[in-house]
Parts: structure tokens; C-alpha cells; sequence
């Protein structure tokens, strides 16, 4: 029995600390992420439009046998260096991510308030609104709006947006109703604080684990879905470098310059690599249900 017991304590044990290596891991990543967000023209050593002509289609350096190579990660098929335009990317496609999500959190948690606080018609509106945009397949809505407004960085972060709201809406509604029949909120009403008060002071804050974990969760599927858009040609404009268009144009060298689409490629790969080991870090060690 003892022994059962012991084994039992090991293998807790062992899944804590794989879970708190795959969050060290995804926190790792998602903090050299942000890092080159914030530094990128101080790391990148050419601009990310610099040609040159000469060096078109041009190894990357560790796999030049002749030494001629000057690029880290190779040129493109217009000489510019990959490396540089991958590291701008990195601007591009994390500041769409954060802001977007930021967007939607913000429009989507007040409405999962309202909507779980209140009830009646007001939670009526708000969830049938949530169900009818579910019900529309994304990337054709995110077309039909580009089709019509153009592309372009605060566009795609608007429809980016208006698709992550949602989510945190509905995760919100379903705890706010859980957490209005407690006791406090009971005894706060009894005292007469206003319903502001008790939303966002007293309600709010029991909801925000859930809200940090989706944030995380969202802001890679938001990276990959701005990547998706781009890549089809309806996402950023062709003006600013982005890892879609990066791997739109790739295909086509593909067989000879096989490194235009793979860096990038790679390149969306980390982030939403680090952003769900991180939030699936954090959801288990803000849901009190998962202790081991």
C-alpha cells in the first residue's frame, strides 16, 4: 500500500514538473518574441525593403560552401536579406495579435457581464448576436470584408477583433452566473452598492484567471489566422513585411531557394508554439480543479 502510495506522489510529481517545464518553455518563447517586437530595428542588420539585385536567391551563410553568402537565414528572390525582413515580421504579426485580442477582451468580457449579470433580454441579444457569428465560417467572412474595405494592418486587426470577442463573452456569461449567487455578491446587494460596483469590483475579478488564459490562447490563433489571411493575399498590405506573404511568395522558389519558405514558415510556428504552451501552463495553474 505504501508503495502504491509512493508511486501515486511520483507521478503527481512528474506532471507538475512537466507542466512547469512546458510553461517555462512557452514563456521563454513568448518573451524573445516580444523582445525582438520591441527591438527588431535595432537586431535586424539591413532594412526590411533593402535589394540587392546581385544577391538574389542567396544561401543563407552557415550553408554557403563558396563564403560569399552576407545573410544569416539567405536573400529573397529580390535580395533582400530574410533574416531582417522574418525579424520585422515579428513586429507585424505580434503587435496584430496583442491588439487584436486586447480589442476583442475588452468588447467581449463587458458583454459577458451584462449578458450573465443581468440575464432576461438583455442575455438574449447578446447570445443570440454571439450564436449568429458562429455560425459564419471566419475566413469567409474575414474575405468578404477585405473584399470590400481593402487590406491593410488596422483592417485585418478589426476583423481579428470582431471574431475574438466571442469567446471570452461566452466564458464570461457562464461564470457570472455562477458567481452572482454566491453569498458576497448577495451581501454586497444587501448594503446597496450599485451594479457597476458589483461587476467590476466584486465579480469581475473572479473571472479574470479565465479571461488570461484565453487571452493567450487567442492571441496564437489570432497570429496564425492574420498568417492564413496574408497568405491567400487578403490580409497586410504587400507594403509591410509579414510571414504570410513571406510564405505566399516562397512557394514558387521553393525547389531552388527552399529557405524563402521555410524561415518564415518556422517563424509563425514559435510564436503560436510559445503562446499555447504558455496559456495551457496558466490554465492549469489557475483552475483549482487540476491539482495534479
Amino acid at each position: 500500500m505504501e508503495g502504491i502510495v509512493q508511486h501515486s506522489k511520483s507521478t503527481i510529481q512528474f506532471r507538475r514538473f512537466i507542466r512547469n517545464l512546458r510553461g517555462l518553455l512557452g514563456g521563454l518563447l513568448v518573451l524573445f518574441l516580444l523582445l525582438v517586437t520591441l527591438f527588431g530595428p535595432q537586431i535586424a542588420p539591413y532594412g526590411p525593403d533593402d535589394m540587392n539585385l546581385r544577391d538574389r536567391l542567396k544561401q543563407p551563410a552557415y550553408s554557403d560552401t563558396t563564403g560569399k553568402s552576407k545573410y544569416l537565414l539567405g536573400a529573397d528572390q529580390l535580395g533582400r536579406d530574410l533574416y531582417s525582413r522574418i525579424i520585422y515580421g515579428a513586429r507585424t504579426s505580434i503587435t496584430i495579435g496583442v491588439l487584436s485580442v486586447s480589442i476583442g477582451m475588452v468588447v467581449g468580457v463587458l458583454l459577458g457581464l451584462l449578458a450573465g449579470y443581468f440575464g432576461g433580454i438583455i442575455e438574449d441579444i447578446i447570445m443570440r448576436i454571439s450564436d449568429i457569428q458562429l455560425a459564419f465560417p471566419f475566413i469567409l467572412l474575414a474575405i468578404l470584408f477585405m473584399a470590400i474595405f481593402g487590406s491593410g494592418f488596422w483592417k485585418i486587426v478589426i476583423i481579428l477583433s470582431f471574431s475574438s470577442w466571442v469567446g471570452f463573452t461566452r466564458v464570461t456569461r457562464s461564470e457570472v452566473l455562477t458567481i452572482k449567487e454566491m453569498e458576497y455578491v448577495h451581501a454586497v446587494k444587501s448594503v446597496g452598492a450599485s451594479h457597476v460596483r458589483i461587476m467590476f469590483i466584486h465579480i469581475l475579478p473572479n473571472v479574470l484567471s479565465s479571461i488570461v488564459v484565453i487571452s493567450t490562447l487567442q492571441i496564437a490563433n489570432n497570429i496564425l489566422l492574420e498568417a492564413s489571411l496574408t497568405f491567400i493575399g487578403v490580409g497586410i498590405s504587400p507594403d509591410i513585411p509579414a510571414w504570410g506573404s513571406m510564405l505566399a511568395e516562397g512557394r514558387d522558389y521553393f525547389a531552388t531557394a527552399w529557405w524563402i519558405a521555410t524561415f518564415p514558415g518556422i517563424a509563425i510556428m514559435l510564436p503560436v508554439l510559445g503562446f499555447n504552451l504558455l496559456g495551457d501552463w496558466l490554465r492549469d495553474r489557475l483552475d483549482p480543479n487540476l491539482d495534479v
